[in-house]
């Protein structure tokens, strides 16, 4: 009961985990404007995400554009756009795996130790793709310190971290937690005894 509870919480975890990592990904808030600048007084706060920039103003108007060319854009965002979606499309495999090796399903058959290692397997293959997300956000995060202290960018086109990478991150973490939840719920195999099996004499000894 315990290891199908331990599942079930795993399972639940990497699902929530996944639709962080969806939500981050489709949200422009990646990095946001930045008011380090004593005398910076504007009212446009503008957003950058992986696939748009967007600025709104004080009004409540959101304009946004969607990025014109992949080709214009920069490594750090190239690769933390295949990354995320590397990191979806791999946990997303890894549920499906783990739903058929759970105990509380009916795929996968009778046998428990063998759906243990299903699930087990989709355990792993969830802790991947997250792992993947992790290294797309650190990646992203890494270039926004490195352009936010460096010295020759201008102080107006400074950016800070948005709540999409940190929801990105968020999600990412909760589906290693869950698949390594599931990767551990694989039941150690009994030790079978070494020493031989005493059996009644047959009738065929007396003759």
């Amino acid at each position: 009961m315990a290891n199908k509870g331990l599942q079930i919480l795993g399972f639940a975890l990497s699902l929530i985990g996944l639709i962080g990592l969806i939500i981050g990904t489709i949200l422009p808030q990646w990095k946001m404007s930045s008011y380090a600048g004593d005398n910076i007084i504007t009212s446009i706060a503008m957003y950058e995400g992986l696939w748009m920039s967007c600025a709104f103003q004080s009004t409540g108007q959101i304009q946004c554009k969607v990025y014109d060319s992949i080709l214009q854009l920069n490594a750090a965002l190239q690769a933390t756009r295949a990354l995320m979606i590397m990191s979806i499309i791999v946990t997303v495999a890894g549920l499906g795996i783990a739903c058929m090796g759970m105990k509380c399903t009916n795929c996968g058959g009778d046998d428990k130790t063998r759906k243990s290692r299903i699930a087990m397997a989709g355990g792993i293959v969830i802790v991947i793709g997250s792992l993947s997300g992790i290294v797309a956000c650190s990646w992203y995060a890494h270039d926004i310190i490195q352009a936010f202290y460096n010295p020759f960018t201008p102080v107006n086109t400074k950016y800070e971290f948005g709540s999409a990478i940190f929801i990105a991150w968020a999600g990412a973490f909760l589906a290693i937690i869950g698949g390594g939840m599931l990767a551990a719920s694989c039941p150690r195999e009994k030790s079978t005894p070494k020493y031989p099996i005493s059996r009644p004499p047959s009738s065929k000894e007396y003759v």
